[in-house]
């Protein structure tokens, strides 16, 4: 079961990734990712625009959706897509969902009962008895992943829920979300797959979930998994990789910055080597214990010449990562301990320069509505800032 694809692809070893050949094996190696030719990739980069396409592969759905997201909320967005996949299963189309259990610990069981009742195959991910009291408890299903027909399929931050159309009491959520089609699509139901196995104890393994896919575009992308099993941190592993590799530039979107040590060292080395490492970072977070933990760093990475930059428009929600106009990935991994070390996590890692020109533009967009910060000024905060940031620090690994 660890790579349902094999058994219905004759897939040929992709051998054109030129510089980031030794990357693919490397993923090759500790997570079985095979690499795919022939995709084509949208990004989103707002709430409404994905909920529109979203929606509109919905609707052409004929044969099965799979869909696996950390928190499906019980309002306007979550009904809607909830009325869309009823839909879909009254015109006979196989409909199933994992949610996290403590991603969804407070919407109402029948909001999902009322789907199982309409044929939905609705499951949660790992279930606890007391969510209320454990939100930050371990091993949590973070991955947002839907495959449509096995032919469509969508990967990144966005879950199903108002706010990433509406946003927060200040400003919008800034969130980044692809739609691919192509042969990639294979891993992302690949992934969904196995974790439906972990939760159902149901082994899928028909061919009709792997229909014949012809070429989209040229795209190579390699869908990576990351979780709290095995030996290794295959994530993790993959970006400091990426990020000592990178030759010009290496640009960072993450919500929450508490980085591991061999990733901290990477970005830090590259820098002093002359690569043009970013950082962008929301002006405001969601938990303030974990924005405390990211600005302990700062001092760290700017010291090393990274320039970091805090976005200011609303909340940055974005997992994008882009370097060299050659490389980019888009998931749901945060540059933090406890998407590298404690939760099950899906990166697309794209090798395309028209997706990577694209994504870096994204970027760069962004940083119209950021704030630079630099050395000097970070130094000259008050120091109860300075000794709270390195309390929370101690924590990080917990956050």
């Amino acid at each position: 079961m660890q790579n349902p694809v094999a058994g219905y692809i004759d897939h040929e070893p992709c051998n054109s990734f030129g510089e980031y050949s030794r990357l693919i094996a490397l993923f090759r190696n500790v997570d079985n990712s095979l690499p795919f030719e022939g995709n084509v990739v949208n990004v989103y980069t707002s709430g409404i625009s994905m909920l529109r396409a979203l929606l509109g592969e919905l609707q052409k759905a004929t044969r099965h959706i799979h869909m696996e997201v950390y928190i499906f909320e019980n309002d306007a967005i979550g009904r809607m897509v909830r009325d869309a996949l009823i839909e879909r299963v009254r015109a006979g189309v196989e409909v199933r969902l994992l949610y996290d259990d403590v991603g969804c610990w407070h919407v109402s069981r029948h909001f999902f009962e009322d789907m199982r009742n309409e044929g939905i195959d609705a499951r949660a991910f790992l279930k606890v008895r007391f969510p209320r009291f454990t939100n930050k408890v371990n091993y949590r299903n973070h991955r947002k992943l839907i495959i449509i027909d096995g032919q469509v399929g969508f990967i990144g931050g966005m879950n199903v829920a108002e706010r990433y159309i509406r946003g927060g009491s200040w400003g919008e959520w800034r969130d980044t979300h692809l739609m691919l089609k192509g042969e990639a699509v294979y891993g992302l139901q690949t992934v969904f797959l196995t974790d439906w196995y972990l939760v159902d104890r149901t082994l899928i393994t028909s061919a009709k979930y792997f229909p014949k896919i012809d070429n989209q575009g040229v795209a190579k992308i390699q869908i990576v998994t990351g979780e709290p099993i095995g030996p290794w941190k295959e994530i993790m592993q993959g970006l400091v990789m990426a990020i000592t590799g990178a030759k010009h530039y290496f640009y960072i979107q993450t919500p929450y910055f508490l980085p591991t040590e061999p990733v901290l060292t990477a970005m830090q080395t590259a820098a002093l080597a002359g690569v043009d490492v970013r950082l962008m970072l929301p002006y405001r977070a969601d938990s303030y214990l974990t924005q405390l933990g990211s600005f302990s760093y700062l001092s760290d990475i700017l010291r090393a010449g990274i320039k970091v930059y805090f976005y200011k428009r609303g909340f940055l929600h974005s997992k994008l990562m882009v370097s060299d106009d050659m490389f980019s990935t888009v998931g749901s991994t945060n540059m933090d301990f406890r998407s590298f070390e404690h939760n099950f996590e899906v990166n697309a890692f794209i090798y395309d320069t028209e997706v990577a020109l694209q994504m870096r533009e994204v970027f760069l967009q962004d940083q119209r509505d950021c704030k630079q910060i630099f050395l000097r000024t970070w130094s000259a905060r008050p120091w109860y800032h300075k000794v709270a940031e390195s309390i929370v620090r101690l924590l990080s690994p917990l956050l």
